[in-house]
């Protein structure tokens, strides 16, 4: 077999296929590979692949044959250890210089390793995230790689070639940063991704369950919504999603779908790091605990005949509360970004990574599912200020929460006098009166550590970084804990 392919795709899932799509339609000649092989005969021979410039290979030897040097392979396969065997089975076939990419939701430890143990073998390693689903995979997701610099030039001309473009038209697609960078950065995104989805949702309860509004009616909500601050992908596909009907009821579409959520772990993934880092990330936690309580489904209708709550409904203006709604989600929607770009933060101090906040904001602007009108608002930011500290301190930012607050607060009172869960929307709320807060109960706490435990803490009328230990009950002794924050 000639080495005539510019890249190799392991992987004929959806994502893979509408990949290997939208590569081959930018000019690129891409070789193929599946482990179940019938699965290439079917996309090449038979399928949408047919007559097009795509290479069917049966074996990894195969497909390194098919390749030009250096060797692109781009995995598109599930996460964790079907990419290390996978990789395994490609080293016997790569040369020094030869380019392996991950293209899955790979957890950014794995892509850490992976890349520094490649390396050694003299084999470059991308970990890449790309966001987009099946529509994003075939007419241009947003990329975000990151790895080994080394090989960033030889993968740019294709990944530029096949993202997503801005109204500018610049690629949604760049350079992240070394070793786990890019994984970082696509986790971070798919937390964001659940914080703004738990919102939708929130808001899609309140009107349905609160205010009695139609599918019909509450279509006419978000045709309205996407063509203002709100308008993003998320709220686009909601509008679309309302005006469905299923085929065999008649009733909206949404109606018939059972309320029990799936996740595939990188929500979990981006939680776990805030607590690792040790950053507030309330919202995003919230939307993936609101997932968990989603799937124990019948235990919730065992408890709904048992548990009591408010069985009010709504009595007021409905259009000024819908507009007080949308000001409370635009609200609680920057401080699910705050919180990520904290997160991202936070991991580029402690992994030497020299994240450019702005322009991976404008990575986000087309192509990914959390693409947003505001992203915009989200460059300017980093541009003013390139080191702030957080969203809601910049001018912009602070001017839409003050402006909201109120309807905000009001919403949050009305959801409670209802008995209507708004996890994301309330924690939000709460994370921004905790983060404007000059004083918290924190001293309470210190105060209950060092009692039982002798943990110390510090004095308001003392130099910070100084430890101070009291004997509460005059048995205790002057002996204290060492001071560390895990």
């Amino acid at each position: 077999m000639n080495n005539s392919a510019d890249i190799g795709l392991v992987g004929l899932a959806v994502m893979g296929e509408n990949l290997i799509l939208n590569m081959e339609s930018k000019g690129f000649t891409v070789a193929c590979f599946n482990r179940t092989v019938s699965k290439v005969d079917d996309f090449v021979l038979n399928g949408r692949g047919k007559g097009k410039k795509i290479i069917g290979c049966r074996s990894i030897e195969e497909l390194a044959k098919s390749l030009k040097k250096p060797r692109r392979v781009m995995l598109m396969v599930k996460a964790g250890k079907p990419v290390d065997e996978f990789i395994d089975l490609l080293i016997p076939h790569m040369e020094k210089g030869d380019i392996i990419i991950d293209g899955g939701n790979s957890h950014y430890p794995d892509t850490v390793r992976r890349t520094k143990s490649l390396a050694d073998k003299g084999i470059l390693y991308i970990g890449s995230g790309v966001s987009g689903g099946e529509e994003g995979a075939l007419k241009g997701p947003a990329i975000m790689p990151g790895g080994n610099p080394a090989a960033w030039p030889s993968v740019e001309p294709i990944f530029k070639a096949i993202s997503a473009k801005a109204k500018d038209g610049v690629p949604c697609c760049e350079w992240i940063g070394p070793d786990g960078a890019g994984h970082f950065v696509k986790m971070v995104h798919n937390g964001i991704e659940y914080g703004d989805m738990q919102l939708v949702c929130e808001a899609y309860h309140i009107m349905s369950a609160g205010m009695g509004m139609t599918a019909a009616e509450m279509h006419e909500v978000f045709v309205e919504w996407n063509k203002g601050v709100l308008d993003s992908y998320l709220v686009e596909i909601t509008r679309d999603i309302l005006a469905k009907k299923d085929d065999i009821s008649g009733q909206p579409m949404v109606d018939v779908i059972l309320d029990t959520a799936g996740q595939k772990g990188t929500g979990k993934w981006t939680s776990q790091a805030g607590l690792d880092l040790g950053v507030s990330i309330p919202q995003i936690a919230e939307a993936v605990f609101a997932r968990c309580m989603s799937a124990i489904k019948d235990e919730r209708v065992a408890a709904s005949k048992k548990l009591r709550g408010p069985k009010g409904k709504f009595k007021g203006d409905r259009q000024k509360f819908i507009s007080q709604l949308l000001d409370a989600v635009y609200a609680a929607k920057i401080c699910s970004y705050a919180q990520g770009f904290q997160l991202m933060r936070a991991a580029a101090k402690e992994y030497g990574w020299k994240l450019k906040y702005g322009e991976i904001a404008m990575i986000w602007r087309e192509g990914c599912i959390i693409r947003a009108q505001f992203l915009g608002k989200i460059k300017e930011a980093f541009d003013r200020k390139p080191n702030l500290a957080n969203l809601l301190l910049d001018p912009y930012f602070k001017k839409v929460i003050s402006k909201g607050q109120r309807s905000w607060r009001k919403v949050i009172k009305t959801t409670v006098g209802l008995g209507i869960p708004v996890p994301a929307m309330g924690t939000a709320l709460n994370y921004y009166d905790s983060y404007r807060s000059e004083r918290l109960p924190a001293n309470m706490l210190q105060a209950q550590r060092d009692y039982f435990g002798a943990h110390t803490y510090e004095r308001v009328d003392k130099p910070r970084g100084e430890f101070f230990h009291t004997d509460w009950t005059g048995t205790g002794g002057k002996t204290a804990a060492s001071t560390y924050v895990v």
